[in-house]
């Protein structure tokens, strides 16, 4: 018997009590020597159960072996996949194309310095998931008070509108290129993409996984066909790619565009809680197994992504600087967008060519649709506890970008909409760092990842391209909203008034970055994160309680259709 004298034994009596019980009840033997906990999920009233995060025995489930070996990988391909759509989505495009065709390829190597940036901010948000347990929004509703929780929380809901603007207004643009639909009905029609995602979530997390996978790389192929008409001079894409080059301040202001357009605050939500769909050892050895396989599946989804961006840029700087161009086309790339990019491609390259960019065009939005979903999903049931069906979810996103989607393109046509993804774009980029800032901070906690925290040189690295991206933001938008009252016909006291009214908001929306830079980190974590030597043995061999108690049945059930299970039947 214990004489509890001490809190390990304490605990170590409480896991024996609860392994009699699994067995007891499950009536199946538990292995006495697997070491290894995985996330344990609750189902129905029980404060506690012993049912996996993902049984075993279904095949839709992804369970990663617990074994030393690199075919371990690819368990964990997937969730890459779905985050670099984010960066090849209709937004990124129409932004790769002004750049090609107003500095050729002088701008490339932004989109190399973006991309790095890019991996190691999205292997942190990774991290944080497999380490913690829980994803960004909640240990954000975990961390910070209500009132700020439900700021950050309807800054994030603003944030998948305004990503979800770019993904309507480029299918429809890609319809319009197809099969000639009018963008108006094209943006309707977008709203039949909810019954598309709801036929994908009957086969399960990977065949979705698969399927984007699938999108990307139809993406990248269109873009590389494009390369071949195109024919663009491979030693100046090279030079652009590593040479550095501002050339006026219209390319400065392309360059912001393109870094802020390259890592959307979504992503970072996204990220963290999809690698929790993956059932892993969780030993120190399996965890730091998992954040390095999850770096180096990002790492080749993100280079995929960097090389559609790279071609895209290509393409744009080719056609436009190209002898063969007519004025009538010369005066499309002074201005180019989505739409004015098909009938260039048609005209310059030839007919095939427009129809890749199209077909490029409808798969990039379309996959976009279905990550934007899930990370809402996610946002809502982090910051609030709250989970809504996911076709709901889907309705009440698409509806609220296709409203401003739909006035815009009636009343302002093709040219209209364009102009709208680039607002979407500004808005994106004005909140990313409510997203970053937390995730910068808990990454770098101690409480919160244990030995898995950022080391002194990546937590400056990732901090100094914090900061750059922040300034840069906040210079951009500063820059653009001045401009815009000195061009502006508006009477003077009306400049005045906006001008105290967009200070204003500025100083708050500095005040709230601020807080969330100064503010200590007070909530800990689960036994995951313990340092000490005897908390770690403990964690590997005698682990139950707060690790066996992580409900991480809910973020299968956002992927993964629900289907009956012994527990349920109890």
């Amino acid at each position: 018997m214990f004489d509890f004298t001490s809190l390990k034994d304490l605990l170590f009596f409480f896991f024996l009590l609860q392994k009699e019980e699994y067995q007891e009840n499950m009536a199946v033997p538990c292995s006495s020597n697997s070491g290894q906990p995985q996330f344990i999920s609750s189902t129905g009233n029980r404060n506690f159960s012993n049912a996996p995060l993902i049984d075993s025995t279904n095949t839709d489930q992804i369970v990663v072996p617990d074994r030393t070996s690199w075919k371990n990988l690819f368990a964990y391909m997937g969730p890459g996949f779905l985050v670099s759509i984010a960066y090849i989505d209709p937004g990124n495009f129409e932004t790769d194309l002004q750049s090609g065709a107003q500095y050729k390829y002088e701008l490339l190597w932004i989109i190399l310095v973006a991309s790095c940036a890019a991996l190691v901010i999205q292997s942190m948000a990774a991290n944080l998931g497999v380490v913690t347990g829980k994803h960004l929004a909640e240990h954000c509703r975990a961390e910070y008070s209500r009132v700020s929780n439900f700021i950050l929380w309807v800054i994030a809901e603003i944030a998948i509108v305004a990503c979800d603007i770019p993904e309507v207004i480029g299918t429809a643009f890609a319809l319009n290129m197809l099969f000639n639909v009018p963008v108006w009905i094209g943006v309707l029609l977008t709203g039949l993409s909810t019954l598309m995602l709801l036929a994908l979530q009957q086969y399960g997390v990977r065949k979705l996984e698969f399927l984007i996978a699938f999108l990307v790389f139809t993406i990248a192929a269109c873009f590389w066909a494009e390369l071949g008409y195109a024919k663009p001079d491979a030693k100046e894409v090279v030079k652009g790619l590593f040479v550095p080059q501002l050339k006026g301040s219209g390319a400065t202001g392309l360059a912001i565009s393109l870094l802020g357009a390259m890592v959307m605050p979504h992503n970072l939500f996204l990220h963290s809680a999809l690698v929790l769909s993956r059932k892993i050892p969780r030993s120190v050895r399996g965890i730091k197994e998992a954040c390095r396989f999850y770096m180096i599946e990002s790492a080749f989804a993100l280079m995929v992504a960097f090389l559609i961006n790279v071609s895209v840029i290509s393409v744009s700087g080719a056609v436009c600087n190209s002898p063969n161009i007519n004025e009538e086309d010369q005066m499309s790339c002074q201005d180019l967008d989505l739409n004015k990019a098909s009938f260039l491609l048609r005209n310059v390259l030839g007919k095939w060519s427009s129809k890749l960019f199209g077909v490029a065009l409808l798969a990039s939005g379309q996959s976009s649709t279905i990550t934007g979903t899930y990370a809402g999903q996610y946002v809502m049931q982090g910051f609030l506890d709250l989970r809504l069906t996911p076709w709901i979810r889907n309705m009440l996103t698409r509806c609220l970008a296709i409203v401003p989607s739909l006035i815009v393109a009636v009343i302002g046509g093709s040219a209209g909409a364009g102009k709208l993804i680039i607002i979407a774009s500004m808005i994106l980029s004005f909140e990313l760092p409510f997203a970053l800032v937390p995730l910068l901070k808990f990454t770098s906690s101690k409480t919160k990842m244990g030995v898995h925290v950022n080391s002194i040189m990546i937590s400056a690295i990732t901090w100094i391209i914090g900061s750059l991206i922040m300034v840069i933001n906040i210079y951009y938008l500063m820059n653009g909203f001045i401009k815009l009252l000195i061009h502006s016909d508006i009477e003077i006291v009306a400049k005045v008034f906006l001008g105290i009214l967009g200070f204003s908001g500025m100083a708050v929306y500095l005040a709230g970055i601020a807080y969330l830079v100064l503010r200590k980190n007070k909530e800990g974590t689960h036994l995951l994160a313990l340092t000490a030597p005897e908390s770690q043995q403990m964690t590997n061999e005698q682990v139950n309680g707060s690790i066996y108690s992580l409900q991480r049945e809910d973020i299968v059930n956002m992927q993964l259709p629900q289907r009956s299970s012994p527990a349920d039947l109890d």
